[in-house]
């Protein structure tokens, strides 16, 4: 297994809509491994495959180390194909979210509290589930990799002027990080 460098804010890749995967994609229980082991290594709950440069609607979830705060998360560990979420439901509620792709950056994000999703998992058997709490809003977030949306757009406009600096100099690799990490205008 390898690990990947975590695509930092500015890349391309982030912002593309990712395409759909079929079993006979090559390296696939490859890619699934290394994106564990990229995850862990970065102390990460969830990796989208876009997040290590690949336009795929691939993303894994492992929410064990909210076990405390709600019990059904401790051995809440999957990886997602093909997402699509059905229906979004409920009062937006907002919690602080971090993520890879932005070293150092944790801002409140609103989101709604339930979610139903069709996927299929990496053996390509299709699932229909709803979740609901931190579950839902850990699936909602990679989903949003997947589908190009990045963290800092579900943020208001003033919020994102407020931040520019702490962007740019994140996309520059200004910034302390302790995993692997591309930053698309790092001088060399």
């Amino acid at each position: 297994m390898s690990i990947l460098p975590i695509r930092a804010y500015g890349d391309p890749v982030l912002k593309k809509k990712a395409v759909a995967v079929t079993p006979e994609h090559p390296g696939l229980k490859e890619l699934i491994d290394n994106m564990w082991e990229t995850m862990y290594k970065a102390s990460g709950l969830g990796l989208a495959a876009p997040q290590v440069g690949e336009s795929l609607r691939i993303f894994i979830i492992d929410a064990s180390p909210f076990g405390d705060e709600e019990p059904i998360l401790s051995d809440f560990k999957k990886v997602f194909i093909n997402v699509e979420i059905l229906e979004e439901t409920g009062k937006t509620w907002s919690f602080n979210e971090g993520c890879l792709s932005f070293p150092g950056l944790r801002e409140d994000i609103s989101r709604p509290p339930h979610i139903r999703i069709r996927y299929q998992d990496e053996d390509f058997n299709e699932y229909e589930e709803e979740y609901t709490g931190l579950a839902a809003r850990i699936i909602q977030h990679e989903y949003d990799h997947i589908e190009g949306t990045l963290m800092v757009d579900r943020m208001m406009p003033l919020k994102r002027t407020l931040l520019r600096k702490k962007l740019n100099n994140i996309t520059k690799g200004l910034v302390d990080v302790d995993y692997k990490m591309k930053f698309p205008l790092k001088k060399k």
